[in-house]
């Protein structure tokens, strides 16, 4: 009480008297700090009780005035005064010592505030630098300490300045190797210094308990911390000069340097204090995204911030419920790291696991975001840990389960993830996760090369509906995906070589001319096992359709050897038989709407892909090993299996199997389109398309039609009731062919306007 009553005396009287030069004015509130260590005898009172607090903003605000009056990048004589006599040298002592109780608070404080206020750069000088590194040391050594929020703001500021000056950042790179070079250096060093010497100031920054400061006060111990500071700083620069330098760019980084500032924030991300652990997160995003080589070495080699990303993944991973359902997983809302405060109780949607889900999904932003940010070594280097010690370790076992709800859940999960990434270099890891690194053509022998892409595609075909659905929509979200190795490990390395065509050159009549009302390319249903029992009426019909498509005509000249873009687009419009539609009853549903769809997809696609320097055509057959076997691929050989059974699938499923191909046909390369949007290819013995797969499910429909009485009627019932035109009703026999039929139309469609829509983006100067 009676200091604070000095203290306000002592105000009254700066306001009175005449205003010292700065220099005095901030000499004296200095002096008046060390006489308090000099004449007190109560090292117990805490310091909120002194004038500490009060002369060190005054000395801040000196500092500023002194700045402010003074041409920029001048230094003044009270600048100079704090950088000789090693004052933030001295504070950090007291600090570390905590003396009296407070002290920490004060000196990170002053610091922060110093670093903030003064435009000019001083962590360059060593006797700001040092003392910086020192007093980094002593934050996040305990959790939840009064001087956590202190702790980070200081933190905060000293990587906003290397922030603005990367190089800085060389200063804080600490060699364990001094101390080891200083044992067997007697010449240099004695050994009375090294137990002389400071255990507070070390270069090994090894944590010191408040007991081991002397607690005896006065002249005496300021005497013996002048002695102990000038100690270290021998002993410190002798270090230096034991310690040959270099550029971080012209030799490796020591894998044992220490980085105590990223090592001091990745214990803060540990806080329980939310805003505290955010703040710490903030930090590291600045460090990792500093430019300079021999700091991001340090980084993912020195510190444990990998391990510390990829075990919290893995905690939080596990903590999640075994079951989860995919539609939660899918809709939770937009998930941001740094907005991780959901509260259960105010939330009306609710569902067991939401918090786990969202801790996680949040998380794993922050990793994404974090490696989006980072210098390119050090990103690499933890979108590689996240890989081996979260993907690999912890996702794959849970992928590669038997259970079918586990399967469903981890699958569901992995489809957030995809959808979620958005790093470029973490988005390679993943997909090198699920997919493998090859890019050699496929064989049916070697499908399993890599085990978890095999296991997930053939869950593409799963007994359970969901988990095929769950999967099918996983692969969809990968194929749009800016990564090129997602659609060349999928489906390009098969189509290289043209091997699915005949090699034998084809006629010009072969290609315009139909003969016996087959299309060229297409397969011949009266010579197909499967369509042996066609009768005679059945075969006239699928002439009349097959022909449907319009001769050459002098206004369609071919166009560079490719088949004209109006028989293309009759071929997939004419391929269901006209009692088997049901759109033209329907407004809204015509070819036309598709149209504006395929634009738009067409066009974000080729923006994707723009970066991959695509070919323009196809790859000459005279460079093509056509007499390779041809293989169309893991992925696509599941896909053609689940199309060829569109009419005996659910609707859920037929949606999404179609919906994964009209997106793998949108993407401009030449070879894909070819494979599977030109019904003219000259396919190979044994080889299948994806036209030619469609002309076999309608060749299985239109004998199916006859056995079904009001078939048309039926049809457009269920279209109407899909469309919810229609109320439902009574159960209507063969449902599922019905819905089959529906989506076979409406795909039909989808793919003659997207073949449409690239046939003019390619033909377009």
């Amino acid at each position: 009480m009676f200091s604070k009553f000095t203290s306000i005396l002592q105000h009254a009287v700066e306001a009175l008297a005449p205003s010292l030069p700065l220099q005095e004015d901030f000499v004296y509130h200095w002096k008046a700090i060390t006489h308090y260590y000099i004449e007190t005898s109560d090292d117990k009172a805490p310091v909120t009780d002194t004038n500490i607090p009060s002369h060190l903003e005054q000395m801040l605000d000196i500092l500023v005035q002194e700045e402010n009056e003074r041409e920029s990048g001048e230094t003044g004589p009270c600048m100079e005064y704090l950088l000789h006599h090693k004052i933030l040298e001295t504070l950090y002592t007291l600090g570390k010592a905590d003396c009296p109780p407070g002290m920490k608070q004060q000196v990170l404080a002053f610091y922060t505030k110093l670093l903030g206020r003064i435009r000019q750069p001083l962590l360059p000088h060593i006797n700001v630098h040092r003392p910086v590194q020192k007093l980094i040391r002593l934050c996040g050594e305990v959790l939840a300490t009064p001087t956590e929020n202190e702790e980070i703001q200081f933190l905060c500021i000293v990587c906003a300045k290397l922030k603005q000056d990367p190089y800085l950042v060389n200063f804080f790179l600490e060699s364990k190797l001094k101390a080891m070079a200083s044992k067997g250096s007697a010449s240099v060093i004695t050994e009375d210094m090294l137990k002389g010497q400071d255990s507070l100031t070390t270069d090994m920054g090894q944590p010191v308990q408040p007991e081991e400061i002397p607690s005896t006060s006065g002249a005496e111990q300021m005497e013996k911390e002048d002695d102990l500071l000038q100690q270290a700083d021998d002993l410190s620069l002798s270090l230096d000069e034991l310690n040959v330098t270099s550029s971080p760019e012209s030799s490796p980084v020591n894998p044992n340097q220490d980085y105590n500032l990223v090592n001091s924030l990745l214990n803060l991300t540990k806080s329980p204090d939310g805003r505290i652990a955010v703040k710490a997160c903030e930090g590291l995003m600045l460090l990792v995204s500093l430019p300079e080589p021999a700091a991001a070495k340090c980084l993912t080699q020195s510190t444990c911030l990998c391990e510390l990303l990829t075990d919290r993944l893995a905690t939080l991973y596990k903590a999640l419920p075994q079951s989860l359902d995919p539609l939660d997983i899918e809709t939770v809302e937009a998930i941001n790291w740094g907005l991780d405060s959901y509260s259960h109780k105010e939330d009306a949607s609710a569902f067991p696991g939401k918090r786990a889900l969202i801790s996680f999904l949040s998380w794993f932003d922050y990793c994404d975001q974090l490696i989006k940010e980072a210098q390119k070594t050090a990103a690499v280097a933890m979108a590689k840990a996240v890989r081996e010690r979260f993907f690999i370790d912890v996702m794959e076992p849970q992928l590669m389960q038997t259970s079918e709800i586990g399967i469903l859940t981890s699958t569901a999960l992995l489809h957030r993830i995809v959808r979620q990434v958005t790093s470029d270099v973490l988005l390679q890891e993943t997909v090198y996760f699920i997919l493998g690194e090859n890019r050699e053509p496929e064989s049916l022998t070697d499908i399993n090369r890599h085990p978890l892409r095999h296991r997930l595609i053939e869950h593409c075909d799963h007994i359970s509906d969901e988990i095929s659905i769950m999967t099918l929509r996983m692969f969809e979200h990968l194929l749009q995906k800016p990564n090129e190795h997602i659609l060349y490990n999928l489906v390009l390395r098969n189509l290289e070589e043209r091997n699915y065509m005949e090699y034998k050159p084809l006629c010009q009549e072969d290609k315009d001319v139909v003969e016996n009302g087959q299309i060229a390319g297409a397969v011949d249903l009266e010579e197909d096992p499967l369509f042996t029992d066609l009768s005679p009426d059945n075969t006239l019909a699928t002439q009349e359709w097959l022909s449907a498509s319009p001769p050459v005509s002098p206004e369609h000249p071919k166009n560079d050897g490719k088949t004209e873009v109006h028989k293309i687009v009759n071929s997939f419009l004419c391929l269901v038989p006209d009692e088997a539609k049901s759109s033209y009853h329907v407004e809204g549903t015509g070819y036309d709407t598709y149209l504006r769809d395929a634009h738009r997809q067409f066009r974000d696609y080729c923006v994707i892909c723009l970066r991959w320097e695509w070919p323009g055509s196809p790859r000459s057959l005279e460079k093509c090993n056509l007499e390779a076997s041809f293989f169309e691929g893991h992925f696509l050989k599941v896909l053609f299996e689940r199309m060829g059974r569109i009419l005996d699938q659910p609707y859920d499923v037929n949606l999404q199997v179609t919906s994964v191909l009209s997106k793998l046909s949108l993407f401009p390369h030449p070879h894909i389109h070819e494979y599977l949007l030109d019904p003219y290819v000259n396919l190979a013995s044994g080889c299948r398309s994806l036209f030619s797969v469609i002309v076999r499910v309608v060749g299985d429909l239109m004998v199916r039609i006859q056995r079904i009485p009001d078939f048309t009627p039926k049809l457009l019932l269920v279209r109407k009731r899909l469309l919810g035109l229609e109320p439902e009703g009574p159960i209507i026999d063969h449902m599922t062919l019905l819905e089959g039929v529906i989506v076979l139309e409406e795909f039909c469609k989808e793919l003659a306007a997207i073949a449409f829509v690239k046939y003019h983006a390619s033909s377009t100067p």
